[in-house]
């Protein structure tokens, strides 16, 4: 038997992690114990859960392999890397019986038959997946709350000068300022000495007087 195996985070700040790590670990090992070759693996980068499965890069990319090579499995860890949204899971669960498509959840292998209590039992996992999702983001609201209370500002995107190369820039705008220049000024002296913005577009002064007034930059 061949199968696909589909991994998933949900941030661009998992990628690095060891998401990928462990559920390739997991599903490596599930198919060495079951006589399973993984054809292909199928990695969705930064993707919620909530994420309609058609929506996903790596997963349309799949689907695509699938119909086109004959391999007619999917295997994930867990049924949360597949979809944390119940709705979402069990469409896409729905789509791949319809097309054929068996899909393998190493930690709950039994759970994709198709009698009645297993498809409760499917149900309730997703269900609790969803709540715990919902659960992650009340609380993150929750503590970004507090903390823009307790000090006027939340994390979000980083104040320049956090960035390699960024503070040698701020200090040479800073200069600039006590020479006594103006914010356009400066920023035409920054075009003129091609240091790029953080985004490689030509600095405004606007865009210097908020960097050097602390405002937070949009």
């Amino acid at each position: 038997m061949m199968a696909f195996a589909y991994l998933r985070v949900s941030g661009k700040d998992q990628v690095k992690g060891d998401g990928f790590t462990r559920q390739l670990q997991a599903i490596k090992a599930y198919a060495k114990a079951n006589g399973i070759t993984i054809a292909k693996v199928c990695r969705e980068e930064g993707v919620s859960g909530t994420v309609e499965t058609m929506d996903r890069p790596a997963y349309r990319e799949m689907l695509q392999a699938l119909h086109s090579i004959g391999v007619k499995a999917i295997m994930v860890e867990k049924l949360d890397r597949l979809a944390r949204d119940l709705m979402v899971q069990e469409a896409a669960i729905s789509d791949l019986h319809r097309h054929g498509f068996e899909l393998i959840s190493v930690a709950e292998p039994d759970l994709m038959a198709k009698d009645p209590t297993r498809n409760l039992m499917r149900q309730l996992m997703g269900a609790v997946a969803q709540y715990d999702k919902g659960m992650i983001v009340m609380k993150l609201a929750g503590a970004r709350a507090r903390k823009r209370a307790a000090t006027g500002r939340c994390e979000g995107r980083k104040a320049y000068g956090f960035y390699p190369g960024e503070s040698a820039v701020k200090e040479r705008m800073e200069a600039l300022r006590k020479e006594g220049l103006g914010f356009d000024r400066i920023a035409a002296k920054l075009n003129e000495e091609a240091l790029q913005t953080r985004t490689g577009s030509k600095w405004h002064g606007v865009v210097v007087n908020r960097i050097l007034t602390g405002r937070t930059l949009r």
